[in-house]
């Protein structure tokens, strides 16, 4: 069923006044509005593509990425037959699903080049207080942004959503303009995002595994014997990498080098019969490869950054 969505200002005598819906070409301020603030759909979104070019042909209005690496496909209706909208959309989900880590860097690193914004990995951080997941595009969805829909749209949305699990839902924003010409715009799903997101997670093959806290890595060297060596070499390796991140298995560090940042050192705890004090020659020698078996083991380095 259309949603519609009223909206009243109290007024000083406690009393309500109607702002009435006024009629607007907003879809094409609405795209503007969205890649300058994103929290109009969520605060979980950063934008990292407008008007993306695919394989495919036509081009994707607006490209997020959450905190937890998703690609989020945003169209907007405009003039679009409810078939011709939908369909568009899933050709552009298609699309995304097999964008690799790398593509999707390139696409967001052009983007805010173009912004004149630092790097995607910065932005991320800043974003979101985290840095970019080790593996992102695991899960994807879609969203259509219109002014109104029509029966028809609704129905089609909701059936991938509720019969198919696919994470695709529909958004609506409405103008609104009182008598001193102040303007308002009001928004409102179609179906609840938490239950798009559950229906998409069950259908979803992946098992997600979550990564392991910095705290649970050093747990994990402590129940391993070695959790004095993990720690001393943690605490070197931070003040020497600009960048670093956890997996599911591993504290892996970055650096800069040339126009990307890469992982050049990473830490595993495992067991070891290797003692503490071998530990400043390790990081202190360039040419080090690899101890085993070390509590410490170097899966990737790069001579001259320690």
């Amino acid at each position: 069923m259309p949603k519609d969505i009223k909206l009243w200002e109290i007024t000083s005598g406690n009393t309500l006044n109607e702002v009435k819906t006024k009629k607007l070409d907003l879809e094409g301020r609405l795209e503007d509005w969205l890649e300058d603030d994103i929290s109009m759909i969520s605060n979980d979104l950063m934008v990292i593509a407008r008007q993306l070019g695919t394989d495919f042909g036509g081009a994707i209005d607006l490209l997020g990425i959450d905190s937890i690496g998703e690609l989020v496909v945003i169209e907007l209706k405009r003039d679009k037959t409810p078939r011709d909208v939908v369909a568009q959309a899933l050709d552009y989900g298609s699309w995304v699903k097999d964008l690799s880590n790398d593509r999707v860097t390139e696409i967001a690193d052009k983007y805010l080049q173009e912004k004149k914004e630092s790097s995607f990995e910065d932005q991320f951080r800043n974003k979101f207080e985290e840095n970019v997941p080790e593996i992102i595009n695991e899960n994807h969805k879609i969203i259509i942004v219109a002014t109104e829909l029509d029966a028809q749209t609704e129905r089609i949305i909701e059936y991938l959503s509720d019969s198919y699990g696919v994470g695709i839902n529909a958004m609506t924003f409405q103008y609104f303009k009182d008598e001193t010409d102040r303007e308002f715009v009001g928004r409102v799903f179609l179906v609840d995002p938490d239950a798009v997101a559950q229906k998409s997670a069950r259908r979803s093959s992946s098992k997600r595994q979550p990564r392991l806290s910095r705290e649970d890595l050093r747990e994990v060297a402590s129940q391993k014997a070695v959790g004095e060596l993990y720690e001393e070499a943690e605490a070197a390796l931070s003040q020497e990498f600009s960048a670093s991140y956890t997996t599911r298995t591993t504290l892996a560090f970055k650096e800069k080098l040339g126009e990307q940042r890469v992982v050049v050192f990473s830490l595993v705890p495992t067991e070891s019969d290797v003692a503490p004090f071998l530990l400043t020659p390790l990081l202190q020698t360039a040419t080090a490869v690899a101890v085993c078996p070390a509590a410490i083991s170097i899966l990737s380095y790069s001579a001259g950054l320690l």
